[in-house]
Protein backbone atom coordinates (compact mmCIF):
# COMPACT_ATOMS: atom_id res chain seq x y z
CA UNK A 1 0.00 0.00 0.00
CA UNK A 2 1.39 3.05 -1.09
CA UNK A 3 0.64 5.88 1.59
CA UNK A 4 1.75 8.60 -0.91
CA UNK A 5 -0.52 7.92 -3.81
CA UNK A 6 -3.33 9.59 -3.04
CA UNK A 7 -1.59 13.48 -1.20
CA UNK A 8 -3.64 15.02 -4.58
CA UNK A 9 -6.53 14.81 -2.71
CA UNK A 10 -6.19 16.97 0.32
CA UNK A 11 -6.08 20.32 -1.68
CA UNK A 12 -9.03 18.67 -3.23
CA UNK A 13 -10.85 17.66 -0.24
CA UNK A 14 -10.39 21.58 1.02
CA UNK A 15 -12.12 23.29 -1.88
CA UNK A 16 -14.87 20.13 -1.98
CA UNK A 17 -15.86 20.67 1.85
CA UNK A 18 -15.70 24.85 1.72
CA UNK A 19 -17.94 24.27 -1.42
CA UNK A 20 -20.63 22.03 0.30
CA UNK A 21 -20.46 24.25 3.28
CA UNK A 22 -21.47 27.14 1.22
CA UNK A 23 -23.91 25.43 -0.89
CA UNK A 24 -25.43 23.20 1.68
CA UNK A 25 -25.01 19.73 -0.69
CA UNK A 26 -23.16 17.15 0.06
CA UNK A 27 -19.51 16.72 -0.33
CA UNK A 28 -20.19 13.33 -1.60
CA UNK A 29 -21.93 14.85 -4.77
CA UNK A 30 -18.82 15.48 -5.64
CA UNK A 31 -16.36 12.70 -4.39
CA UNK A 32 -18.56 9.82 -5.70
CA UNK A 33 -17.40 11.73 -9.05
CA UNK A 34 -14.07 12.38 -8.81
CA UNK A 35 -13.26 8.48 -7.17
CA UNK A 36 -15.22 7.26 -10.29
CA UNK A 37 -14.78 9.30 -13.12
CA UNK A 38 -11.29 11.37 -12.49
CA UNK A 39 -9.27 8.04 -11.01
CA UNK A 40 -9.63 5.87 -13.51
CA UNK A 41 -8.35 8.31 -16.13
CA UNK A 42 -5.01 8.46 -13.34
CA UNK A 43 -4.15 4.56 -13.69
CA UNK A 44 -5.45 1.40 -12.62
CA UNK A 45 -4.06 1.48 -9.49
CA UNK A 46 -5.97 4.81 -8.29
CA UNK A 47 -8.95 2.88 -9.18
CA UNK A 48 -11.68 2.13 -6.38
CA UNK A 49 -12.78 -1.54 -6.02
CA UNK A 50 -16.44 -0.69 -6.20
CA UNK A 51 -18.95 1.72 -7.03
CA UNK A 52 -20.22 1.09 -3.88
CA UNK A 53 -16.92 1.63 -1.98
CA UNK A 54 -16.45 5.04 -3.53
CA UNK A 55 -19.79 5.89 -1.95
CA UNK A 56 -19.10 4.71 1.48
CA UNK A 57 -15.80 6.62 1.21
CA UNK A 58 -17.47 9.15 0.08
CA UNK A 59 -19.87 9.56 2.97
CA UNK A 60 -17.53 8.67 5.61
CA UNK A 61 -15.07 11.79 4.41
CA UNK A 62 -18.47 13.54 4.01
CA UNK A 63 -19.21 13.14 8.03
CA UNK A 64 -16.12 14.81 8.88
CA UNK A 65 -16.37 17.88 6.89
CA UNK A 66 -19.35 18.42 7.87
CA UNK A 67 -19.22 18.13 11.47
CA UNK A 68 -16.34 20.84 11.01
CA UNK A 69 -19.01 22.76 9.38
CA UNK A 70 -21.48 22.54 11.81
CA UNK A 71 -18.87 23.28 14.93
CA UNK A 72 -18.47 26.34 12.44
CA UNK A 73 -22.04 27.18 12.32
CA UNK A 74 -22.80 26.08 15.92
CA UNK A 75 -20.64 29.32 16.76
CA UNK A 76 -21.31 31.84 14.81
CA UNK A 77 -25.30 30.35 16.09
CA UNK A 78 -26.90 29.87 12.63
CA UNK A 79 -28.62 26.85 13.52
CA UNK A 80 -32.29 26.11 13.55
CA UNK A 81 -32.28 22.64 15.50
CA UNK A 82 -36.13 22.54 15.88
CA UNK A 83 -35.72 22.65 11.85
CA UNK A 84 -33.16 20.66 11.61
CA UNK A 85 -34.92 17.79 14.04
CA UNK A 86 -38.21 18.02 11.76
CA UNK A 87 -35.86 16.51 8.98
CA UNK A 88 -33.98 14.41 10.22
CA UNK A 89 -36.54 12.08 11.66
CA UNK A 90 -37.53 10.94 8.14
CA UNK A 91 -34.38 11.44 6.39
CA UNK A 92 -32.43 8.98 8.38
CA UNK A 93 -34.78 6.10 8.75
CA UNK A 94 -34.75 6.04 4.65
CA UNK A 95 -31.01 6.32 4.35
CA UNK A 96 -30.28 3.83 6.24
CA UNK A 97 -32.33 1.38 3.81
CA UNK A 98 -30.46 3.02 0.97
CA UNK A 99 -27.17 2.24 2.22
CA UNK A 100 -28.23 -1.35 3.05
CA UNK A 101 -29.88 -1.95 -1.07
CA UNK A 102 -26.61 -0.51 -2.22
CA UNK A 103 -24.78 -3.65 -1.70
CA UNK A 104 -27.35 -5.64 -3.18
CA UNK A 105 -27.11 -2.84 -6.73
CA UNK A 106 -25.59 -3.81 -9.99
CA UNK A 107 -22.03 -1.38 -9.79
CA UNK A 108 -23.44 -0.22 -13.27
CA UNK A 109 -26.91 0.70 -12.44
CA UNK A 110 -25.40 2.69 -9.40
CA UNK A 111 -23.41 4.80 -11.84
CA UNK A 112 -26.08 5.22 -14.15
CA UNK A 113 -28.56 6.28 -11.31
CA UNK A 114 -26.03 8.34 -10.28
CA UNK A 115 -25.51 10.09 -13.80
CA UNK A 116 -29.47 10.48 -13.96
CA UNK A 117 -29.79 12.02 -10.17
CA UNK A 118 -26.45 14.74 -11.38
CA UNK A 119 -28.97 16.15 -14.17
CA UNK A 120 -32.03 15.96 -12.60
CA UNK A 121 -30.16 18.48 -9.73
CA UNK A 122 -28.70 20.36 -12.31
CA UNK A 123 -32.06 21.23 -14.10
CA UNK A 124 -33.98 21.94 -11.00
CA UNK A 125 -30.92 24.39 -9.83
CA UNK A 126 -31.27 25.85 -13.12
CA UNK A 127 -34.91 25.99 -13.29
CA UNK A 128 -36.31 26.94 -9.80
CA UNK A 129 -37.16 30.45 -9.14
CA UNK A 130 -34.67 32.46 -6.82
CA UNK A 131 -36.56 34.81 -4.82
CA UNK A 132 -36.92 34.15 -1.27
CA UNK A 133 -40.28 34.38 0.46
CA UNK A 134 -40.65 37.61 2.50
CA UNK A 135 -38.75 36.99 5.50
CA UNK A 136 -39.35 39.73 8.58
CA UNK A 137 -36.33 41.66 10.62
CA UNK A 138 -38.39 43.21 13.21
CA UNK A 139 -41.14 41.99 15.45
CA UNK A 140 -42.01 42.12 19.37
CA UNK A 141 -43.32 39.49 21.99
CA UNK A 142 -46.61 40.34 20.95
CA UNK A 143 -46.46 39.70 17.54
CA UNK A 144 -43.96 36.07 18.44
CA UNK A 145 -46.58 35.16 20.68
CA UNK A 146 -49.92 35.56 18.43
CA UNK A 147 -48.08 33.35 15.93
CA UNK A 148 -46.68 30.23 17.09
CA UNK A 149 -44.73 29.65 13.90
CA UNK A 150 -42.40 32.72 14.09
CA UNK A 151 -38.80 31.37 14.28
CA UNK A 152 -36.03 33.84 15.83
CA UNK A 153 -31.97 33.26 15.58
CA UNK A 154 -29.68 35.61 17.12
CA UNK A 155 -26.19 35.03 15.02
CA UNK A 156 -22.67 35.28 17.01
CA UNK A 157 -22.45 38.83 15.70
CA UNK A 158 -25.72 40.22 16.55
CA UNK A 159 -27.87 39.84 13.68
CA UNK A 160 -31.38 39.22 13.93
CA UNK A 161 -33.01 36.63 11.73
CA UNK A 162 -36.48 36.28 12.09
CA UNK A 163 -38.71 33.81 9.67
CA UNK A 164 -41.92 31.42 9.81
CA UNK A 165 -41.44 27.72 9.86
CA UNK A 166 -44.51 26.15 10.14
CA UNK A 167 -42.71 22.29 10.89
CA UNK A 168 -44.53 19.27 8.85
CA UNK A 169 -46.65 21.93 7.05
CA UNK A 170 -43.28 22.95 5.82
CA UNK A 171 -41.27 20.29 5.26
CA UNK A 172 -41.79 18.00 1.91
CA UNK A 173 -42.24 14.48 3.34
CA UNK A 174 -42.24 13.23 0.04
CA UNK A 175 -38.98 14.22 -1.42
CA UNK A 176 -37.31 14.29 2.39
CA UNK A 177 -37.66 10.20 2.79
CA UNK A 178 -36.57 10.41 -1.06
CA UNK A 179 -33.57 12.39 -0.72
CA UNK A 180 -32.65 10.61 3.04
CA UNK A 181 -32.56 7.41 0.66
CA UNK A 182 -30.62 8.20 -2.31
CA UNK A 183 -27.96 9.73 -0.15
CA UNK A 184 -27.54 6.26 1.77
CA UNK A 185 -28.07 4.48 -1.72
CA UNK A 186 -25.72 6.79 -4.10
CA UNK A 187 -24.05 9.67 -1.58
CA UNK A 188 -26.30 12.56 -2.51
CA UNK A 189 -30.18 13.43 -2.29
CA UNK A 190 -30.82 14.98 0.89
CA UNK A 191 -29.40 18.57 1.60
CA UNK A 192 -30.22 19.11 -2.27
CA UNK A 193 -33.64 18.32 -0.67
CA UNK A 194 -33.56 20.67 2.74
CA UNK A 195 -31.66 23.50 1.59
CA UNK A 196 -33.86 24.74 -1.28
CA UNK A 197 -36.86 23.85 0.10
CA UNK A 198 -35.66 26.50 3.20
CA UNK A 199 -34.40 28.97 1.11
CA UNK A 200 -37.04 29.32 -1.78
CA UNK A 201 -39.81 27.42 -0.33
CA UNK A 202 -40.17 28.59 2.99
CA UNK A 203 -37.82 31.75 2.81
CA UNK A 204 -35.37 31.38 5.62
CA UNK A 205 -32.39 33.25 5.49
CA UNK A 206 -29.32 31.41 3.95
CA UNK A 207 -27.23 31.26 6.40
CA UNK A 208 -29.71 30.15 8.50
CA UNK A 209 -30.72 27.58 6.37
CA UNK A 210 -27.11 26.27 5.52
CA UNK A 211 -26.32 25.97 9.12
CA UNK A 212 -29.43 23.70 9.38
CA UNK A 213 -28.78 21.97 6.24
CA UNK A 214 -25.61 21.02 7.28
CA UNK A 215 -27.33 19.42 10.92
CA UNK A 216 -30.00 17.53 8.69
CA UNK A 217 -27.30 16.28 5.94
CA UNK A 218 -24.19 15.25 9.03
CA UNK A 219 -26.52 13.20 11.00
CA UNK A 220 -28.27 11.65 7.61
CA UNK A 221 -24.74 10.94 6.52
CA UNK A 222 -23.31 9.76 9.74
CA UNK A 223 -25.48 7.41 9.95
CA UNK A 224 -25.50 6.11 6.13
CA UNK A 225 -21.45 5.67 6.12
CA UNK A 226 -21.47 3.87 8.75
CA UNK A 227 -23.67 1.14 7.70
CA UNK A 228 -21.64 1.19 4.44
CA UNK A 229 -17.93 0.84 5.86
CA UNK A 230 -19.09 -1.57 7.97
CA UNK A 231 -20.89 -3.80 5.26
CA UNK A 232 -17.58 -3.26 3.32
CA UNK A 233 -15.60 -4.91 6.24
CA UNK A 234 -17.82 -7.40 6.74
CA UNK A 235 -17.62 -8.27 3.27
CA UNK A 236 -13.72 -7.66 2.53
CA UNK A 237 -12.44 -7.64 6.03
CA UNK A 238 -10.36 -3.94 7.32
CA UNK A 239 -8.90 -3.27 3.77
CA UNK A 240 -11.69 -3.32 1.85
CA UNK A 241 -11.65 0.54 3.03
CA UNK A 242 -9.19 2.72 1.28
CA UNK A 243 -7.55 4.00 4.73
CA UNK A 244 -4.56 5.28 2.46
CA UNK A 245 -7.37 7.83 0.80
CA UNK A 246 -9.06 8.42 3.82
CA UNK A 247 -6.23 9.57 5.60
CA UNK A 248 -5.66 12.25 2.72
CA UNK A 249 -9.77 13.53 1.88
CA UNK A 250 -10.61 13.76 6.51
CA UNK A 251 -7.87 16.26 7.10
CA UNK A 252 -8.88 18.17 3.73
CA UNK A 253 -12.67 18.15 4.82
CA UNK A 254 -12.28 19.42 8.10
CA UNK A 255 -9.85 22.30 7.27
CA UNK A 256 -12.37 23.08 4.33
CA UNK A 257 -15.38 22.79 7.08
CA UNK A 258 -14.25 25.97 8.74
CA UNK A 259 -13.63 27.88 5.53
CA UNK A 260 -16.67 27.51 4.06
CA UNK A 261 -18.88 29.21 7.03
CA UNK A 262 -16.57 31.90 7.20
CA UNK A 263 -17.32 32.83 3.49
CA UNK A 264 -20.95 32.19 4.03
CA UNK A 265 -22.81 35.59 2.56
CA UNK A 266 -19.82 36.25 0.91
CA UNK A 267 -20.84 34.48 -2.22
CA UNK A 268 -23.95 35.11 -4.09
CA UNK A 269 -26.18 32.02 -3.96
CA UNK A 270 -27.20 32.48 -7.38
CA UNK A 271 -24.06 32.36 -8.47
CA UNK A 272 -23.14 29.00 -6.47
CA UNK A 273 -25.76 27.56 -7.64
CA UNK A 274 -25.66 28.22 -11.13
CA UNK A 275 -21.50 27.08 -10.72
CA UNK A 276 -22.85 23.56 -9.10
CA UNK A 277 -25.67 23.12 -11.81
CA UNK A 278 -22.80 23.22 -14.00
CA UNK A 279 -20.57 21.16 -12.62
CA UNK A 280 -23.32 18.11 -12.26
CA UNK A 281 -24.13 18.69 -15.93
CA UNK A 282 -20.81 17.73 -16.75
CA UNK A 283 -20.80 14.86 -14.26
CA UNK A 284 -23.91 13.63 -15.08
CA UNK A 285 -22.77 13.39 -18.98
CA UNK A 286 -19.18 11.68 -17.53
CA UNK A 287 -21.09 9.24 -16.18
CA UNK A 288 -23.02 8.36 -18.49
CA UNK A 289 -20.42 8.27 -21.10
CA UNK A 290 -18.80 5.70 -18.66
CA UNK A 291 -22.17 3.56 -17.90
CA UNK A 292 -22.61 3.09 -22.17
CA UNK A 293 -18.61 1.84 -22.35
CA UNK A 294 -19.15 -0.39 -19.59
CA UNK A 295 -22.97 -1.94 -21.27
CA UNK A 296 -20.98 -2.14 -24.21
CA UNK A 297 -18.52 -4.55 -22.93
CA UNK A 298 -21.43 -6.85 -22.94
CA UNK A 299 -22.31 -6.74 -26.03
Amino acid sequence: MDLTMYWFMFPVSICVATTAMLTGIGGAALFVPIFLIIFPLLGEQYVLETAVAAIGVGLLTETFGFTSGFIGYYRRRLIDFKIAKTFIVLAVPTALAGALIAHYVNGTLLKAMYASLMLVMAWVLLNESNEQAPVGTSGNEDEKNKDPNLREITAADGTVYRYRFAGKADRPNGTTSFGGFLCGMLGVGIGEVVMPNLVKKVGVPVGVAAGSSVTVVIVTVMSASFTHIAALMAEGGVNAVPWHLVMYTVPGVLIGGQIGPRLQGKISSKTMERGIATVFTVIGIAMFVIVFKELSAYF
